[in-house]
């Protein structure tokens, strides 16, 4: 899976360059995603604007990567497409995490959150 990562200060922002995050990828972006926050990055947003379709095992390492976080730190989502937003409400996820319209809204939450 194709994913492109850059730092902004103390945020990692992901962006994956895939049409979807799906059973044939999802298990490479949760190794990679491990990976990130094993090294220390735990304020992360993620950018879905290439993802046009997450499947459940897409969603499951989403949650995966937000829950290895835990309370040490945080991960957001930007730029969501409806196709991939309606699975988040259809799944109530988009009342767990928090989700913004653009990047630089993502980054300015993070801004003033550990």
């Amino acid at each position: 899976m194709q994913l492109k990562h850059n730092n902004v200060e103390d945020v990692l922002i992901v962006r994956p360059l895939e049409k979807r995050i799906d059973a044939s990828t999802a298990t490479e972006f949760k190794q990679k995603m491990n990976e990130w926050i094993d090294s220390g990055n735990r304020r992360i947003v993620l950018n879905l604007s290439e993802v046009d379709f997450i499947d459940s095992s897409g969603l499951g390492a989403i949650i995966s990567g937000f829950k290895k976080i835990d309370n040490n730190g945080n991960l957001v989502i930007c730029v969501v497409k409806e196709s991939v937003m309606s699975l988040f409400r259809l799944t109530r996820m988009n009342r767990v995490f928090d989700i913004y319209a653009s990047e630089n809204e993502a980054l300015e939450a993070l801004s003033g959150k550990a």
